[in-house]
């Protein structure tokens, strides 16, 4: 038998590093893990000074292994571990959301004294952005400019879209404005921020300046459009992006625009991005895109066209399932999560994002038993451990539902720390069912963990009015006074004629503002002689600080009340959409009690289906009830 000597051994080792490479490039995971075991057998990784340590290495780190990835990069001895070694382990870190690694990764790499070249350095600022973590970034820009590496194209454009992504666009038009050399992906970084935080306008200004233009570029354009209500401008510059330049829409740019359209509630064009998709893809269509479109249909008050394109697809993977049940729970339809989930346990393993949907979606339909059998059983029947996620869920189920003594016991017992959103949604129920002790506890506690969220003092101020104790009420506004903060602006926008048209409490700046208040006027009579009682409780915070109030401050109370944004875009809607058309509305806060009762009787009084879209969840009224059975 003839042994290999040194320089066969070494032939094949060079073999096996250009396959390891190969799996790399292709992401080709099993047959890399396959070579990566017969290296082992071959006993080639013992060999001295071997090299393909750092390529078995390489190839666990580009396919985001980072464990292993690290595993391995602690094996290699530290003479044989270059800049290229640290950088692919930062990237890994990146690639796998480990961003704090990446950063303690960069720091001992500064400590060992190894060499940093632009690509390390690309990958810190990256790292920066994903943080949006502008005091790292700085940093690194000077680390860039010391090293007399911040001149560099790549490396100016990894700045930039630091500072884009930290809000600093002034500071990304400078290194803009001093770059020597700028390439597309230049110009498509700054007009991502210009479109973000100065204007559309800016940004169509920056976009036809632009020498070339990229599928990037085309698509950051459009999706502004669509993200700011200009659906005509989007459908215009998508038809020039597709059929005059000749970009096909890949399942990236698909799934963007959806995005948009998501946020938005434009369903006119996420429509066209289904057609397009269903065109161009035939039986084929991406999985994402699918998702995408039943995300997009479900936030967009389409729940039932949301269910169609679901059941349309024939392999379905755990992320539809998720979209599918998060968009019935949004619409409160947890009779149906409940009945489709033994499916979905068939077809794929559930997640811990499917038990948030299933949770939420029980808490949205008073189903009280059945999320206690989901919440106590997480771990015990599918092996989930509870998260954040699933408790304040199951706080929220059992508040809603006036359990709070439950609800405080199991934020008690919780093996981690209580978060904002946790003791927040028990805070809402105590508000709802006069728990006014408890409240203030609540409130010490979120004062303690998060003092610039003024959300909580205008509850408790509230809840205070309430009972009847205007002095603590007046004494927690003067401290928001005080600070400069004000309550956000409720705002409620409607999608008609190919514009969205927006909407604040009180707004007169429509071009249709007469109408729009004449219609007002005519439905607040008509409410009236239906029995609509304004609920003024849902203006307390707005009214004057005082006692009991005169007359005088009762109707302004009350014409504060009617000019509530999504009554406006309720007459807007009433006024410009055919008969019998369904409005939908979407508004950026929680729809008040006195919206609720009064839009309840519009949908009789007018025999209009109305669809609002609030913070949390979708109200149907139709026929004078809402599909919440007024229970949110």
């Amino acid at each position: 038998m003839r042994w290999p000597t040194e320089c066969t051994l070494s032939s094949l080792a060079r073999h096996y590093r250009n396959l390891l490479r190969a799996c790399a490039r292709h992401n080709a995971v099993e047959v890399g893990e396959k070579l990566h075991a017969t290296i082992i057998t071959t006993g080639l990784l013992s060999l001295p000074n071997s090299f393909l340590r750092n390529a078995v290495f390489h190839m666990y780190g580009s396919f985001g292994r980072s464990r292993l990835a690290c595993n391995l990069f602690d094996e290699i001895p530290h003479s044989d571990k270059d800049t290229v070694d640290w950088t692919v382990l930062m990237g890994c870190y990146a690639q796998t959301g480990l961003f704090l690694h990446a950063f303690h990764l960069f720091i001992d790499m500064r400590k060992e004294g190894t060499q940093i070249d632009e690509v390390t350095m690309v990958c810190v600022l990256n790292v920066c952005a994903k943080l949006s973590d502008d005091v790292f970034g700085v940093q690194g820009q000077v680390c860039l400019i010391k090293l007399g590496l911040g001149f560099g194209v790549k490396v100016c454009n990894a700045v930039m879209n630091m500072y884009v992504k930290c809000g600093l666009i002034a500071e990304a038009r400078k290194v803009f404005d001093e770059m020597q050399e700028r390439s597309v992906v230049s110009w498509t970084v700054l007009l991502e921020g210009v479109i973000r935080y100065e204007s559309l306008e800016h940004g169509r200004l920056l976009f036809d300046e632009m020498p070339e233009r990229n599928e990037v570029a085309w698509t950051i354009m459009t999706v502004g459009y669509v993200g700011g209500g200009f659906t005509r401008e989007a459908f215009d510059l998508l038809g020039k992006m597709v059929f005059g330049f000749g970009y096909g829409l890949n399942y990236v740019t698909l799934c963007s625009l959806l995005s948009a359209c998501t946020l938005s509630g434009d369903v006119v064009m996420g429509r066209w991005v289904h057609s397009y998709a269903w065109k161009t893809m035939e039986n084929d269509m991406d999985i994402m895109v699918i998702t995408a479109l039943i995300d997009m249909y479900a936030k967009c008050g389409r729940v039932d066209t949301a269910f169609q394109v679901f059941n349309t697809i024939p392999r379905r993977n755990v992320v539809a399932w998720n979209a599918m049940l998060s968009g019935l729970a949004m619409h409160g339809r947890g009779n149906v999560v409940l009945d489709i989930f033994p499916q979905l346990v068939t077809e794929v393993k559930p997640d811990d994002m499917s038990f948030t949907a299933v949770l939420s979606a029980c808490s949205h339909s008073g189903l009280i038993d059945q999320g206690r059998h989901f919440f106590y059983n997480l771990e015990a029947l599918y092996g989930i451990r509870p998260s954040m996620e699933h408790y304040a869920c199951v706080v929220d189920l059992l508040g809603r539902a006036g359990h709070l003594e439950e609800a405080e016991i199991i934020i008690r017992e919780m093996p981690i720390p209580p978060n904002e959103v946790v003791l927040g949604s028990l805070l809402g129920s105590c508000s709802v069912h006069g728990r006014l002790q408890l409240g203030e506890l609540l409130m010490q506690e979120l004062i303690r963990m998060y003092p610039l969220n003024t959300e909580y003092h205008i509850l408790l101020s509230n809840m205070y009015a309430l009972e009847g104790k205007q002095d603590k009420a007046n004494s927690l506004r003067q401290v928001l006074k005080k600070r400069g903060t004000r309550k956000v602006p409720g705002m409620s926008s409607i999608h008609l004629g190919g514009q969205v048209h927006r909407f604040s409490a009180g707004d007169k700046s429509h071009p249709q503002t007469q109408n729009i208040y004449l219609m007002l006027d005519e439905m607040i009579r008509r409410l009236r002689l239906a029995g609509y009682v304004p609920n003024l409780t849902s203006q307390i915070f707005s009214g004057r600080d005082g006692g009991e109030g005169n007359a005088e401050e009762w109707e302004e109370k009350e014409q504060a009340l009617f000019t509530h944004s999504e009554k406006l875009a309720v007459c807007f809607g009433l006024i410009s959409a055919r008969a019998g058309v369904p409005l939908y509305i979407f508004k950026n806060l929680r729809i008040c009690q006195d919206c609720h009762s009064a839009i309840k009787i519009v949908s009789v009084i007018y025999n209009r289906e109305i669809v609002i879209r609030d913070r949390n969840r979708f109200h149907t009224f139709k026929l004078g009830s809402c599909s919440c059975s007024d229970y949110w």
